[in-house]
């Protein structure tokens, strides 16, 4: 090997080595620091590109989770309400029997009718405020309920309104057929009511059991969303996370290796000085 003061080419190549080592370094502390082996473009393009493409899936499978979440508190408060319509449909016709008992007294039957009035009422009261985010699904013109099913918002589950408000006076409503005068102050008043609470508690058995189902549908699809953003998840994990027990044994590695440059530098930055023996 030929020896000059002017070029060093020991010092030149361990210098290099020494530069690729500090490169993987950096690289393998980032990896330990972010947990990520590809954190940027500049480590892997393409397979950057795709992890950001799943991260908007699930960031916009996310927001159907919130939507289905919202989705079921309108169903369920739509549930509720109708089970304690229901019993209260029940109470009612047990006022209007007793108030067809042709050997009750009119004070007695005043009575009853006082009390079926006031449950009449209630129901009322219990349509107007079955309300949740804005929607009613159970009172007279109220909206139906449309929630998101995937990523793009091009798929989305929709359940009708179901109407339970009473009929108008002297007139029958769509599920429950009593109108909203209704009263059981005269035994044919009862009569009438006896038979058009049986109706209605009917109906609104029907309308319970769409309301479950409805409620049911949007449960399976949040636990598929759920399942589906998991996978998701995994699947960007599995592309862009980084191996911690590979790269912890290749930083010691390559710390071992950064010191061996360095020593290999240092000798290599000392071969000239041998130059001058040859002058003694």
């Amino acid at each position: 090997m030929t020896l000059s003061v002017n070029t060093n080419a020991g010092a030149m190549i361990a210098l290099q080595n020494l530069r690729e080592t500090n490169a993987r370094l950096e690289v393998v502390q980032r990896q330990i620091s972010t947990g990520l082996k590809v954190s940027s473009a500049k480590d892997n393009g393409a397979i950057y590109a795709i992890a950001q493409g799943m991260r908007a899936k699930v960031a916009g499978y996310n927001v159907v989770k919130q939507s289905l979440d919202r989705g079921t508190s309108v169903v369920d408060v739509a549930i509720a309400a109708s089970e304690s319509i229901s019993d209260l449909l029940v109470e009612m016709r047990e006022k209007a029997l007793a108030a067809s008992d042709r050997s009750l007294d009119q004070q007695s039957r005043n009575a009853l009718n006082e009390d079926f009035v006031q449950l009449r009422d209630q129901i009322k009261t219990i349509i107007e405020n079955a309300e949740f985010n804005g929607i009613n699904l159970i009172k007279s013109g109220g909206d139906d309920l449309s929630v998101l099913a995937n990523d793009d918002g091009s798929s989305r589950i929709t359940f009708a309104a179901e109407d339970l408000s009473y009929g108008p006076p002297g007139g029958p409503g769509t599920n429950i057929i009593l109108s909203e005068d209704a009263t059981v102050s005269a035994f044919v008043n009862a009569d009438l009511a006896i038979s058009e609470l049986d109706t209605s508690i009917d109906n609104i058995g029907a309308v319970l059991a769409r309301l479950g189902s409805a409620s049911k549908r949007l449960e399976i699809q949040r636990s598929f969303t759920d399942k589906l953003t998991d996978a998701l998840e995994k699947g960007i994990g599995n592309l862009v996370d980084a191996d911690m027990a590979k790269a912890a044994a290749e930083l010691q590695a390559l710390q071992v290796k950064q010191q061996l440059g360095i020593q290999a530098l240092s000798i290599a930055n000392q071969a000239p000085q041998y130059l001058l023996q040859l002058f003694r």
